[in-house]
């Protein structure tokens, strides 16, 4: 998209508010809303703002911070037109006062990774899959963990009492340039899924930050308050965000593909396996960045806490589906939808990147059910776990050597401080379940 056609649009659908998107390092939509008068300033990336007073980014002396508009990102807001007027977004790049990008932006930060990648020959495509939850709000507006259904996979209305909201959300998307694939009820009660096609690296994170404001703000249109948190109830599923990657060579074939390989796999698509094996102990402060993401992450609830891979068991941590030739690909079943997916992508990315450059060997594939298998057989097999709390997540970021060649020294530093501050708050905060326990034995 050029910027003449972004202002006939503009023109046209009477566009009288613009924002200007990006995310901080921990994966939070930030904006700024701009009016029709200012528009073209914008699209020029004039705008400027205080980057000391977002998360991560700068300190108070350095804080002037410039937003360079992606043109391919621009959109009118189906859910914001009143009366006639219009309101837009754009996505943005932030950028530094001398003109060169700005090594905390988790986008730029993606960009530079892709075009590294370039120049190995690839190219990532991604494809996620979101799942939420749907919950009441109470008379004060405020969410609740109370669902409006009973119902489970694949289940149809009326149990489903998501089902509406579910269709508006994937309406306006569709109307947002989304191209959707398919949508269902997830396992667990008021747990949905909206599966969307697969793009670029940062494309497809792009898509996914967009998803998920979209989904929460429709749901709040009917009342509903959407949530990504992994595992908002104790005993039921969490929500995961099953990441399907695959390198396209730069000709446009899949370099996975290999009719003539196992499980018509080629040599890159294994090696592939083998360095996100290899990190994944590694990664998992980013795929799963909170204290309550390792909740989900137990045996039982059908979330991914060994690292192996099969083509056909789902309890493992790196799953091949089924389609071939431009389809082949492989899944990572850890990430959940909490993560800053430009810097998950990145770090997947080089994971198995190092498996490609150092031509790793991928381990034996894992055909049985590994949630069933004792301890004893699993250190015969050879797999290990993920961690189990963030804490030994951030400890293994900390000794990956992939972790600076993905996320850049400034990224990874702002990451460990801040996530280190979360865990330390856990760690101390006296929760219910302590007081539930204690208060009366003790």
């Amino acid at each position: 998209m050029t910027r003449d056609e972004i202002m006939q649009i503009i023109k046209e659908k009477n566009v009288n508010f613009f924002r200007m998107q990006f995310v901080d390092i921990f994966g939070m939509m930030k904006n700024i809303a701009i009016p029709r008068s200012q528009i073209e300033k914008a699209l020029d990336g004039q705008i400027m703002f205080d980057g000391s007073s977002i998360e991560g980014f700068v300190r108070i002396n350095e804080s002037d911070m410039y937003l360079k508009p992606d043109y391919d990102t621009f959109v009118v807001l189906p859910w914001r037109e009143k009366d006639g007027s219009n309101a837009a977004r754009i996505i943005c790049d932030v950028y530094k006062p001398d003109g060169t990008p700005f090594e905390g932006c988790p986008r730029g930060n993606l960009k530079r990774v892709m075009e590294e990648t370039k120049q190995l020959g690839y190219t990532m495509n991604v494809g996620t899959e979101c799942e939420f939850f749907l919950f009441r709000r109470d008379e004060n507006g405020h969410p609740t963990t109370i669902t409006d259904d009973i119902t489970g996979y694949f289940d149809v209305e009326p149990d489903d009492g998501g089902i509406e909201c579910r269709r508006a959300i994937i309406e306006t998307l569709e109307e947002m340039g989304f191209e959707i694939e398919a949508s269902h009820h997830e396992v667990a009660e008021g747990q949905h899924e909206i599966n969307f096609k697969y793009a670029d690296a940062v494309t497809a994170a792009d898509n996914t930050i967009t998803y998920k404001w979209v989904v929460r703000s429709i749901a709040a249109e009917f009342g509903l308050a959407a949530t990504f948190m992994p595992k908002p109830i104790f005993g039921i599923n969490g929500s995961g965000m099953h990441t399907n990657q695959s390198l396209f060579n730069l000709d446009g074939t899949n370099a996975f593909y290999d009719e003539k390989g196992p499980l018509e796999l080629s040599e890159v698509a294994y090696k592939y396996i083998a360095g996100i094996a290899k990190n994944a102990r590694g990664f998992a402060a980013v795929t799963n960045p909170l204290v309550n993401s390792y909740k989900r992450l137990v045996a039982g609830y059908e979330a991914p806490v060994y690292i192996a891979w099969s083509a056909s068991n789902r309890s493992a941590l790196i799953r091949i589906p089924a389609s071939r030739g431009l389809g082949t690909r492989t899944e990572v079943r850890c990430p959940d939808p909490t993560c800053n997916p430009y810097l998950a992508f990145a770090m997947m990315l080089c994971s198995g990147l190092d498996g490609v450059k150092n031509n790793l060997t991928a381990p034996p594939a894992t055909n049985e059910d590994i949630f069933e298998m004792s301890p004893a057989e699993k250190e015969a097999a050879g797999i290990a776990s993920l961690p189990a709390n963030l804490y030994e997540a951030l400890e293994a970021l900390k000794e990956n050597p992939i972790a600076k060649e993905a996320l850049g020294e400034h990224i990874l530093a702002k990451y460990l401080e801040g996530k280190e501050q979360e865990w330390d708050s856990f760690r101390t905060a006296v929760t219910d379940w302590e007081v539930n326990n204690y208060l009366v034995k003790y």
